[in-house]
């Protein structure tokens, strides 16, 4: 039964990346300590506002985040609490919160970033000053990093024996998912206050692509983006997600990203599609579904056992690499004004509703990096200012991929941009959609790239050429080989 709290000890639950009611372990495990839980979330200025060294939050980001928050507040009233919103450090603001609240106990899900790690310790050790227990488990990953390793005992440098690994931990702890808690008990009335920032900043965001993003906000929209995924697309998702002009992928990336969708529910639905399944094709694009969860946890465990990656390569030799870094020219890809069709598609697609398709996340990745021969890092952060689903680890682990500066065991990759047009939009829909001053262009030019120049128009003349500038990186990096 719900009402206002005048014995009940209180929980206070902190909310970070698991914006979400449902299947939230650190929430669940609150409401067993006490039905006094009450919710709070942090809008942090080193994370909304941070520093010049480091990228600013991405709009389309700021947007999903926000508008998610709105939701997840009607559902805490709706279990009969509250969720606090405030704004400013975290280190301060936590323990004054909990001693306001007289909170006894304090709970939160932990985080693999680098400075999210050094807040929760600094958060902690006041917390444990002022006498207050605090709570703190894993809700962002199917299996803790701390449980995977090596034979040897060390974490995983390569995707494959992490996937093995992964995988047979994941089928024996058969993962399930657990129900909203009900029945909270609210504050008393003169614990309350009327402030909330979160009304002021809704319109801040200044992201213009809303209704273009495929990504929607909220608790509710991810259950439903799921739902649909795994009723059609994901049956298919071998091959259909190589194609950016086709809606074979799930757009979950920026639920999973602040946790509007838990990697528990992924799982759970993918298993209820494989009892759906008619065809040996069936299972095996469920299953590759699955190893892309698992690239993601393989980024996350990355980061927290090398919390470096977040500063730089991985492979040391790339601190040699003489980048040429043509500052034009890099502004030029970041709005999609290459001449070459199918990196201006994508980038127009990133600029336009803040999300790009994978394939294409690794075309132009490599196009910067290996034809224009710019640091990867400008990549990553332009990535991070631009993303819906930007995320350290997924961000920085695909960088250092395409990259070849990672843990990829393949010392280098490069991608040819009109092979992969030819090869992934063969019709050059997905070109003409994002890029439609060439609409007009006959479907072999427009994937090549070699458009003449009345076909052109205002559309601008390709800045390299890829065979040139594959054989100068080629030359380059045998300079940092040894």
């Amino acid at each position: 039964m719900t009402g206002l709290s005048t014995t009940t000890s209180r929980v206070l639950f902190w909310h970070r990346r698991d914006l979400r009611f449902a299947d939230n372990l650190g929430l669940t495990a609150a409401a067993e300590i006490s039905q006094g839980v009450t919710g709070l979330y942090v809008l942090d200025p080193q994370l909304l506002n941070p520093p010049e060294h480091l990228p600013p939050m991405a709009p389309a980001r700021l947007w999903f985040l926000l508008e998610s928050l709105v939701e997840l507040q009607q559902r805490w009233r709706e279990a009969g609490s509250r969720l606090l919103i405030v704004e400013g450090d975290p280190v301060a603001l936590v323990p004054r919160l909990a001693d306001r609240l007289g909170a006894e106990a304090v709970v939160w899900n932990r985080d693999v970033e680098p400075y999210a790690r050094e807040r929760d310790r600094q958060v902690a050790r006041q917390l444990q000053a002022d006498g207050r227990r605090v709570v703190v488990d894993w809700d962002q990953l199917l299996i803790a990093p701390e449980l995977l390793k090596t034979g040897g005992g060390d974490p995983y440098r390569v995707y494959g024996p992490f996937l093995r690994n992964w995988r047979g931990q994941v089928l024996s702890r058969k993962p399930a998912t657990v129900p909203a808690p009900s029945g909270l008990i609210d504050l008393a009335p003169e614990l309350v206050s009327d402030a909330d920032p979160l009304a002021e900043l809704l319109n801040s965001h200044g992201f213009q692509g809303t209704e273009l993003c495929p990504c929607r906000p909220g608790e509710a929209a991810a259950q439903q983006q799921l739902a649909a995924f795994c009723d059609g697309p994901l049956l298919g998702y071998e091959p259909d997600r190589n194609f950016p002009g086709t809606a074979g992928t799930s757009h979950l990336s920026a639920a999973l990203s602040v946790g509007t969708l838990s990697p528990r529910q992924a799982w759970c639905a993918a298993q209820a599609s494989r009892d759906q399944a008619r065809s040996e094709e069936q299972l095996h694009a469920i299953a590759v579904w699955e190893q892309e969860l698992c690239w993601r946890e393989f980024y996350q465990q990355a980061l927290f056992h090398f919390p470096e990656l977040a500063d730089g390569p991985y492979r040391e030799q790339w601190r040699r690499f003489p980048w040429e870094n043509n500052a034009e020219w890099f502004e030029l890809w970041k709005e999609g004004q290459t001449g070459m069709p199918i990196i201006d598609a994508a980038m127009r697609q990133l600029n336009q509703s803040g999300w790009m398709h994978n394939r294409c996340r690794m075309i132009v990745a490599s196009y910067l990096v290996k034809d224009l021969i710019c640091d990867w890092r400008w990549g990553e952060r332009a990535f991070m200012e631009l993303e819906v689903d930007g995320d350290l680890a997924a961000n920085n682990g695909g960088w250092q991929w395409s990259a070849s500066s990672g843990m990829d065991p393949k010392p280098l990759r490069i991608f040819n941009p009109a092979t992969q047009a030819s090869k992934f939009d063969a019709t050059g829909d997905y070109i003409r959609r994002w890029v439609p001053e060439l609409r007009h262009v006959n479907t072999r030019d427009l994937l090549s790239g070699e458009i003449g120049a009345l076909e052109r128009r205002d559309y601008p003349e390709m800045l390299v050429n890829h065979k040139i500038q594959q054989a100068r990186f080629k030359g380059l990096y045998a300079t940092i080989r040894s």
